[in-house]
């Protein structure tokens, strides 16, 4: 149980290589990436992790481990449930410093893609990847609860692609990603995007080492999402507008939307585009060819 979230994880996570079929599934129960190990008051971590550097630090950060294991926790049930959320989110961001770290080593651009199932993140990665093969070398990390059909739409995009099933959960999180970018192995240069799984809750509280955030709206959701989720707009970069060739056909008032997007993120960029007709696109490949040279210290 993710007590941070709410979301029931399932008792394993499976990750694909579509074009291989090879499957790895993973106990959620096993020992992360990190593999904690205590000693003398600091923690070591083993090399399974994308980075081959061995490090320590501090032994600074809360953990829940349950009563008797010597850890101050509140004795309420409440005061045990914030302890172990803490627990959770110090974990998840050292993973995700670390999968910072490996990506930034080899000048790679990491785009976390977030929205509602259904706005249009997968069809704008097709696009993308046919647009710009030309430009910049694409690797997809996509997640889902189920099925690999996202990951073979990637495939024949023409992106290497690790599908990575969460289950019942509803947010991939550090762990995962480096488990993925384990498999998938971007070349130097190269860029990753992640299309994590349709949820504007759950994935903006996990920072999964990426360079940028993007929300992608359709304008068939109606335009007071950012008013009804202000965290994911507050945390992202961008909002990519999408679909909006559908505009004659739906109520949808694109300067409201815009509006409550900027009062939760008054930095909040915005660009109105369609995979389906390519309206707006070369704005948003502009975008990602920033971020791409941005990685490699342009």
């Amino acid at each position: 149980m993710c007590t941070t979230c709410g979301c029931s994880l399932s008792n394993e996570v499976i990750y694909t290589d579509p074009s291989t079929g090879a499957r790895q599934v993973v106990p959620v129960a096993a020992a992360p990436a990190d593999a904690h190990t205590h000693t003398n008051g600091s923690h070591e971590h083993s090399n399974d992790h994308p980075h081959s550097r061995h490090h320590t630090h501090p032994h600074d950060h809360d953990h829940s481990h349950g009563a008797g294991a010597g850890h101050a926790a509140s004795a309420t049930p409440h005061g045990r449930t914030i302890a172990l959320e803490q627990a959770i989110l110090t974990k998840n961001q050292l993973l995700a410093e670390r999968n910072r770290g490996w990506l930034a080593g080899r000048e790679i651009a990491a785009i976390n893609l977030m929205s509602s199932p259904g706005a249009g993140k997968t069809s704008i990665l097709e696009r993308t990847i046919a647009d710009l093969r030309a430009n910049v070398l694409i690797h997809v990390l996509e997640g889902d609860q189920a099925t690999t059909n996202d990951a073979e739409r990637i495939r024949s995009a023409g992106a290497p692609v690790v599908q990575i099933n969460t289950g019942t959960g509803c947010h991939l999180d550090a762990d995962m990603v480096a488990r993925g970018l384990r498999q998938l192995q971007p070349q130097r240069g190269a860029m990753v995007l992640i299309e994590n799984v349709g949820n504007l809750v759950c994935p903006a509280l996990f920072d999964v080492g990426e360079q940028a955030r993007v929300v992608i709206l359709s304008v068939t959701e109606g335009e007071d999402k950012p008013a009804k989720y202000p965290h994911m707009f507050r945390i992202c970069d961008l909002m990519l507008i999408n679909k909006v060739d559908l505009l004659p056909h739906v109520r949808f008032d694109a300067a409201r939307c815009i509006a409550l997007a900027r009062n939760a993120n008054p930095n909040i960029r915005v660009l109105r585009v369609s995979a389906e007709t390519s309206e707006g696109m070369e704005a948003w490949y502009a975008w990602l060819l920033q971020q791409a040279e941005a990685a490699q210290g342009g």
